[in-house]
């Protein structure tokens, strides 16, 4: 089975919601449903439907994060050689601008917050690069050229 590839913080971040779901969010939910089941009749009860749907999500939830937890790499940025690789934050210009990226493994991608998949078409172009190389990369809008001038 391939493992799920996380930084420190991404893995961190994974326990934190564990643990919210498992202290906070299930019992919440559970008593919910609780309260809409003793309101009488289930086949017209639009509360207890909502909190059943609410409990499964939430348990479906915690079954995926501990699934991933069971076969989860923490992986540390801890390149020798100053070159890019997984939990890198790397500074590149891009059409005359600076851009800041951290390159974290595919479940914690969210490139509105510059979170970038080294399995994405950038994060893969950077991933070995050093300060001073220019990449190419074909994105939807084109190609367009990263050139790295800092690696954290």
């Amino acid at each position: 089975m391939k493992k799920t590839q996380l930084t420190k913080e991404g893995f961190r971040q994974l326990q934190l919601e564990l643990e919210e779901l498992r202290t906070k969010k299930q019992p919440m939910a559970v008593s919910r449903l609780q309260k809409a089941r003793a309101m009488g009749d289930l086949s017209e009860n639009s509360e207890y439907s909502a909190a059943k749907e609410e409990v499964s999500f939430i348990d479906g939830r915690v079954r995926e994060i501990e699934e991933i937890l069971k076969n989860v790499e923490v992986v540390e940025n801890k390149t020798n050689d100053d070159s890019i690789c997984i939990g890198s934050k790397v500074t590149v210009t891009v059409n005359g601008s600076q851009e800041k990226f951290f390159l974290v493994g595919e479940f914690e991608a969210d490139p509105l917050n510059k979170k970038l998949s080294i399995t994405s078409p950038i994060g893969s172009a950077l991933m070995g690069k050093k300060v001073g190389d220019s990449v190419l990369v074909n994105i939807p809008a084109g190609t367009v050229n990263y050139k790295i001038v800092a690696i954290d």
